[in-house]
């Protein structure tokens, strides 16, 4: 009961006080509002991030020829405890280092199972095509079947690669909207069964228009920004052109339905390593989109709670302000404590009374700043074009930082307010 009393003289004593009550406040609203601001939009951003990564390559396992890493120390170069590896390594791969068509045919077969389909990709040059005058800046891409499993495109107009185009390398290509808005002013109908002409390899060579695409994902246009449209060739064309047998730096493995990626990425290391035992400078190095999702996520969460940190010193101020007025508060009531005092309240009473009015205080900034912190992290992540997800979490630690604050700020002026002596506090004028 005595509890709810306190509650009612806290409120009665804050109506008082209504403008000194609110800037009381205000350090603790702009510090919780900031707080949960910071954190949805944190949240906000990492969700959302995580969320496309994962749909962009959530059963993909990626591969990729890397430097070995040099674990053992040179005895002559060792100095004070510090181990430095060997500056003889190689910078560019050779010939020999490249992983071969049989060795993905070889991981297939071993894993058939396992793998759904590997995505390879041999990048030519980036050239200018031309067409009765009018030219368009392209990189060609030589890609298989599987290329287009994990790269989806969407055809604007004719026909995806047939069979016999892949397996035959014929000399035919799909071009990007773009390419055909500038060669063709946008006749993605028309454009279809015409040649293109470019210089590739030094040499000239003439593609076929297969079909016209169009990207969709707004990360594959984000990310290829600046840079020029792709023209996709059939992996044995671009072979061909090449004039040299197929090698690869990285390749991508769609996992099979049920198959756990990381277990996968496991099994592709060692049944690489056979292949790379006897190469002291490169290795094999497979990932999954899921340990970079989790590195993304911690990276994320890291510089938003550092965020948040830096805004809670808002907070901190807040405290010293409630604890200021607080002491004000004491004073100004000094008789009324020693009223209550003459009347047999105990020190409990009296500590639990200045206690309660502080946390009701950093409460109701509390609130105020939460509904703030809310509405402006959703309308910060909205204008971001990020879906708004208010961090819960974020939401009660700062609501608990509220009231800690009250506790901590507010238990100086109520422990001298029960210290007082009720002969000296009534004769305070």
């Amino acid at each position: 009961m005595m509890f709810f009393e306190n509650v009612v003289l806290a409120l009665n004593s804050l109506k008082s006080n209504k403008m000194r009550a609110l800037l009381t406040m205000l350090g603790i609203i702009i510090g919780i509002g900031s707080v949960i601001a910071i954190f949805t939009v944190g949240n906000s951003v990492t969700l959302s991030v995580s969320t496309n990564l994962q749909d962009v390559g959530a059963n993909d396992v990626f591969v990729s020829v890397v430097e070995r890493k040099d674990d053992e120390a040179d005895p002559n170069a060792a100095m004070d405890g510090l181990k430095f590896g060997s500056q003889d390594k190689r910078e560019e791969m050779d010939d020999d280092d490249y992983m071969t068509v049989d060795m993905v045919k070889d991981l297939c077969s071993q894993y058939e199972d396992e793998i759904h389909a590997v995505s390879l990709s041999q990048n030519l040059d980036t050239v200018d095509v031309a067409y009765q005058g009018e030219e368009s800046s392209v990189t060609i891409i030589g890609a298989n079947v599987g290329y287009f499993i994990p790269n989806s495109i969407e055809m604007t107009s004719g026909t995806m690669f047939s069979a016999s185009d892949f397996s035959e390398g014929r000399m035919v290509c799909l071009v990007e909207e773009s390419t055909v808005d500038d060669l063709f002013d946008g006749d993605y109908e028309g454009c279809i069964g015409k040649e293109l002409e470019m210089l590739v390899e030094d040499q000239t060579v003439r593609f076929t228009i297969a079909g016209v695409y169009h990207t969709e994902s707004q990360y594959a246009m984000m990310f290829s920004f600046g840079r020029s449209s792709s023209l996709y060739i059939p992996i044995n064309a671009a072979a061909r052109v090449k004039r040299s047998p197929l090698s690869f730096s990285t390749i991508e493995v769609v996992s099979a339905v049920g198959v756990d990626p990381g277990d996968l990425s496991k099994k592709i290391t060692r049944f690489f390593d056979r292949y790379y035992a006897s190469n002291n400078d490169f290795e094999i190095s497979a990932y999954t989109f899921t340990s970079l999702v989790n590195m993304l996520d911690s990276i994320l969460n890291t510089v938003t709670s550092a965020i948040s940190l830096i805004a809670a010193i808002a907070l901190v101020v807040g405290g010293i302000g409630v604890m200021n007025i607080m002491l004000v508060s004491v004073t100004e009531r000094t008789r009324e404590i020693g009223t209550r005092k003459a009347l047999g309240a105990k020190n409990s009473s009296i500590r639990a009374q200045f206690l309660v009015e502080a946390i009701i205080i950093c409460l109701i900034g509390g609130f105020i700043g939460l509904v703030l912190g809310v509405v402006g992290g959703m309308a910060l992540t909205n204008y971001m074009g990020y879906p708004a997800a208010p961090s819960l979490g974020g939401i009660m630690i700062s609501i608990g930082f509220s009231v800690s604050i009250g506790l901590i700020f507010g238990y100086f002026p109520a422990n001298k307010a029960a210290k007082m002596n009720p002969i000296d506090a009534l004769r305070y004028e």
